[in-house]
């Protein structure tokens, strides 16, 4: 997929929206469809993001990272690399670990990954239609199938493995995770598991949590769920932002306000 999706929602909503196509991925160089290193996937994103940050306009802004599927392991992985980065993040249908009906048997994987040395590029790991099995909504799936820029067909070899290792990564990542957080994810999802974002939210040490779990809904709940369910799942997402930003503005205030007072009551010096 490429990052553009829901941005307008977002940016309607009063929010700046930055969004960055991976190598191998939207209008990004690279091989359609590969990930050579996961890891440098995740680095490209922390050098962007941070350099977007450190402009004088975005200076006293609050920060967060939104992603979906495999953006929200990327996301995850962006705020263990720095933990005090990020004001929160919004995690849809995050990538800790491959559903199981989407998971090869154990003698595939590890005849996969031999085969990954040999011929990285190839399109041979057995799985499901990702189209079929994300996207609830047909008009959606027909919008992706005849859109150059997303990637069909089966998973290169390659980038199997490489999202295969960042699960097991994240998996015992879990507890890790400190920054406020929602997680949302279709009960019906076929391509990343539920009940693996509900052991996310059990066990991540951050104090500010929250899970919403939606009966009926698939894996793709920022795009390409029926329009009636998106806007229930971007109203509580922005729900979510709003009232962060809210309680960020009111306790600026309050520290303004303080030291305005102490300002105000310290002895004057003479000149």
């Amino acid at each position: 997929m490429h990052g553009t999706w829901c941005a307008v929602r977002l940016a309607r909503a009063g929010y700046e929206v930055y969004g960055v196509d991976c190598e191998g991925h939207g209008k990004s160089s690279g091989m359609l469809g590969l990930i050579p290193n996961f890891d440098n996937l995740v680095d490209d994103l922390f050098n962007c993001f941070t350099a977007i940050s450190k402009k004088k306009e975005n200076e006293r802004k609050m920060r967060f990272v939104m992603g979906e599927s495999m953006g929200g392991a990327m996301a995850l992985r962006l705020h263990l690399k720095d933990p005090d980065f990020w004001d929160g993040a919004v995690l849809v249908a995050p990538m800790c670990k491959i559903a199981e009906e989407m998971k090869p048997s154990p003698l595939v994987i590890k005849a996969l990954t031999s085969l990954a040395r040999l011929a990285p590029t190839w399109k041979l790991t057995p799985s499901p239609d990702i189209v079929d099995s994300a996207f609830r909504d047909p008009r959606v799936r027909q919008q992706i199938r005849s859109n150059p820029y997303t990637y069909k067909g089966r998973p290169r070899l390659q980038t199997s493995h490489e999202l295969y290792k960042a699960c097991l990564d994240l998996e015992k990542r879990l507890r890790e995770v400190s920054l406020p957080f929602i997680v949302l994810h279709g009960e019906d999802d076929k391509v990343t598991d539920p009940a693996v974002s509900r052991v996310l939210y059990e066990t991540a040490r951050a104090t500010d949590k929250t899970w919403k779990l939606y009966p009926g809904m698939w894996h793709s709940l920022s795009y390409g769920e029926l329009p009636e369910n998106l806007d229930i799942v971007f109203s509580d997402i922005i729900q979510w932002l709003d009232d962060r930003a809210s309680a960020s503005a009111a306790k600026f205030e309050e520290q303004l306000k303080i030291d305005n007072d102490h300002n105000a009551n310290a002895p004057k010096k003479m000149i």
